[in-house]
């Protein structure tokens, strides 16, 4: 399945500009051909929580996993948080830069585009407090979703949960900490029982955040709940 995907990342006709090396060229999307090799693909993941395995691994299952299930279902994520995938979410997040966005978002979208699996019935980017979104102008993991909704053609809930506290920066925090502070953050604010969901994040590093929300939805009655994020980061 890992090398049908990348049939999607064809050159175009238009000539594009690399976001990375400012080539210019015939790509269809925003990157040449030689930097979207560099990018730190996540070629053999855990099927649960989407941490990087060993080459060759015959068991697709972690062993934090088989010790301790996530409350998800399943986590997909085609990147890993490395160079030079990181100076493009920064870029994103930080600097309001939605074309690059856009180009993130349709890598994830073409990863997940070759699963041959039924499709959720739900896409739920993960919320930000409206604080925060005053603050950035943005949700991030909302404008990752937009090119995954098209084309996955899955409707795109924006309004079936909500952040419903301000919490710290996950970034600065261990795990712990970061546990504590997703504690009570999210709360479902729509019907998903008996539904099959999908959470959406920009990079999952813990897991403590989609945890939060996933825990939610499993509260709220859903009945497979999967996580997709854009990157894994190796923690």
């Amino acid at each position: 399945m890992w090398n049908n995907w990348r049939k999607y990342i064809q050159p175009g006709i238009a000539a594009s500009i690399c976001l990375l090396c400012n080539q210019r060229g015939g790509f269809k999307y925003d990157i040449c051909p030689s930097c979207e090799r560099e990018l730190p693909w996540n070629r053999h993941a855990c099927r649960r929580c989407a941490t990087p395995l060993p080459a060759g691994s015959d068991d697709r299952v972690c062993g934090h996993c088989l010790r301790h299930p996530p409350v998800w279902d399943q986590a997909r994520s085609p990147l890993l948080y490395g160079w030079p995938l990181d100076q493009l979410i920064q870029r994103f997040k930080f600097h309001s830069d939605l074309t690059t966005g856009h180009l993130l978002g349709s890598l994830l979208a073409n990863f997940l585009a070759a699963d041959p699996g039924p499709r959720p019935a739900l896409l739920i980017p993960v919320p930000l407090h409206t604080s925060r979104i005053r603050e950035r102008g943005f949700n991030q993991a909302v404008e990752l979703a937009r090119p995954v909704a098209g084309r996955l053609r899955i409707p795109l809930a924006l309004h079936v949960c909500r952040r419903v506290r301000p919490t710290d920066v996950q970034s600065r925090l261990d795990h712990k900490a970061r546990l504590r502070n997703m504690r009570g953050a999210f709360e479902v604010t729509a019907g998903v029982a008996g539904r099959d969901v999908a959470v959406l994040d920009d990079v999952v590093t813990t897991g403590a955040t989609v945890a939060a929300l996933a825990g939610c939805l499993h509260a709220a009655g859903a009945a497979r709940i999967r996580v997709w994020s854009l990157a894994r980061a190796v923690h």
